[in-house]
């Protein structure tokens, strides 16, 4: 692995580093629907609200926040919880360096480990660099919502990936663990430093 690269686990303390990643988005593409940046204050107990079910990974590239991704549920019905909404944002500076399939890589192993079945990914439409991603992460189409969300001054629709987790039983899962509890009793450095290895830095 390069030294100069590293995975991790989230902390509130990365609320502004995020944040300085997140707010682009918000403001200047419709890419999340949320129209508002959040407080930093907000965004620390999203963070931990997170780190309570699911992972919240960032990636530091020479000190410097360069993405992160996280999981959250799907639906609050009971039955949907072995599903997860999954999310990845990469700095404009650290694009096409393989910063978010890393991140993913080292997500979706914590989550298959938590007994997670089966992973969703909301994309705005159009936006091929990120359908190209999921695709290639092994992600499947399964649905679009035409229309469904109006920003910066015009309709979008969205499309839904769909990614089944090849350790999960289907046919009699395991309860999920929280992550809160999986992080007490595993360790998680060779699952980040396997990913941190994928990043290009050159």
């Amino acid at each position: 692995m390069n030294n100069n690269v590293q995975i991790r686990l989230a902390t509130p303390d990365d609320a502004p580093e995020i944040l300085a990643i997140y707010y682009p988005y918000i403001l200047d593409t419709a890419v999340t629907f949320e129209e508002e940046v959040p407080s930093l204050d907000e965004f620390r107990q999203r963070i931990n609200s997170i780190l309570e079910e699911c992972p919240f990974l960032v990636c530091e590239i020479g000190g410097q926040l360069a993405g992160y991704a996280y999981a959250g549920p799907y639906r609050t019905r009971a039955s949907y919880r072995w599903n997860k909404e999954v999310s990845v944002y990469v700095h404009d500076a650290f694009q096409r360096k393989q910063v978010a399939r890393a991140l993913y890589l080292a997500l979706f192993e914590l989550l298959a480990r938590q007994h997670v079945a089966n992973l969703l990914a909301v994309i705005t439409l159009p936006n091929e660099g990120s359908v190209r991603l999921h695709e290639q992460m092994g992600f499947k189409p399964c649905g679009v919502f035409n229309r469904v969300g109006f920003k910066l001054g015009q309709w979008h629709s969205v499309g839904w990936w769909e990614l089944s987790l090849p350790e999960a039983d289907k046919s009699n899962p395991a309860e999920l663990i929280p992550f809160g509890t999986f992080r007490e009793n595993h360790s998680l450095d060779e699952i980040f430093q396997k990913a941190a290895s994928l990043v290009k830095i050159s």
